[in-house]
């Protein structure tokens, strides 16, 4: 069995390229649920839509999120009836958000929704929250404390970052299965998604640090830091704010504790030496996923990863 940590785009790419490769159900993606908030009135899960997408092929190729050949004539008729809408939700794409509402308010847990809209959408690959209970990732910025999706969509991840938390963490417990698939995993791979808002509310949940720890899977991270920035979106910044260096040497210290193999790019090849003395191995190749024929080849790299100790 392999398992993923992952959040939203970054990793979802690598889930494809995945999927690509072995059978749907060796496959148990654990998501970041931090990012989830109410809009209209709905219960949105964003990471977990945009890899349930993903994974049934309907993913909006373009955007990396929502589904593809989308149309927003709702959110059109909330604007002229005076509602906010910087949060763009696709009238398709509003029927995930309606049936989970509904069946949350019925008393299903969030992984049983989750089961049953990947079942919906013809997806066999098991795909769980990180727990069922209600956590938040607050932003702290300059400009007063944010919500995830209140820094990232409406402000654009301008304002400058002093700190963030997880909401609720502490109180929560993994969602079930997930801490017991990491200890049976033959393979964890951390997906190259924020260290700090994607992977950090997964790492924060009771019990799933531990489990990376004593698993005797190999654990492997994939870097979503090319030379000190990321790929996409505010890693780099949001590093810095928890005081970790936003570099393949600072996500090597950071994750020093369970992971075995760190994925970096050719251009952090010089960084070698430094992963190393921090204990984990070091595997440089192309981390750029720009095509299928890409994630395809990142994934068959990471699948034959041989165990590895200092």
């Amino acid at each position: 069995m392999i398992v993923l940590l992952t959040g939203g785009t970054g990793g979802a790419k690598l889930v494809q390229g995945i999927h690509a490769e072995v059978q749907p159900e060796e496959v148990v993606i654990i998501c970041n649920t931090g990012d989830d908030s109410v809009v209209h009135g709905l219960q949105i899960s964003p990471d977990i839509d945009t890899i349930m997408y993903t994974l049934a092929g309907r993913i909006d190729p373009a955007k990396g999120w929502g589904l593809a050949n989308d149309t927003f004539v709702v959110l059109e008729e909330l604007a002229r009836l005076g509602a906010d809408t910087w949060f763009r939700l696709g009238d398709r794409d509003l029927a995930t958000h309606i049936t989970r509402t509904q069946l949350l308010g019925e008393g299903l847990r969030l992984s049983e929704v989750t089961s049953k809209l990947c079942r919906a959408l013809k997806v066999s690959t098991t795909v769980l929250p990180m727990s069922d209970d209600a956590v938040s990732t607050r932003i702290v910025t300059t400009d007063g404390e944010l919500s995830f999706q209140e820094y990232f969509v409406r402000a654009r991840f301008e304002p400058e970052v002093t700190n963030l938390w997880y909401q609720g963490v502490d109180t929560c417990a993994p969602a079930p299965g997930a801490v017991e698939s990491i200890l049976a995993a033959a393979t964890v791979i951390v997906c190259p998604s924020n260290p700090a808002t994607s992977i950090g509310p997964i790492l924060a949940v009771p019990g799933v640090r531990k489990a990376l720890q004593e698993t005797p899977a190999q654990v492997i991270a994939v870097s979503p830091i090319v030379k000190g920035r990321s790929f996409s979106g505010p890693a780099h910044k949001l590093m810095h704010a928890l005081g970790v260096e936003a570099s393949v040497v600072g996500l090597a210290t950071a994750y020093r504790d369970f992971v075995n193999v760190l994925v970096v790019g050719p251009e952090d090849d010089l960084c070698r030496k430094d992963i190393e003395a921090l204990g984990i191995r070091p595997l440089v190749t192309s981390i750029r996923m720009d095509s299928l024929a890409d994630k395809q080849q990142l994934a068959r790299k990471l699948l034959g990863v041989k165990s590895w100790t200092m």
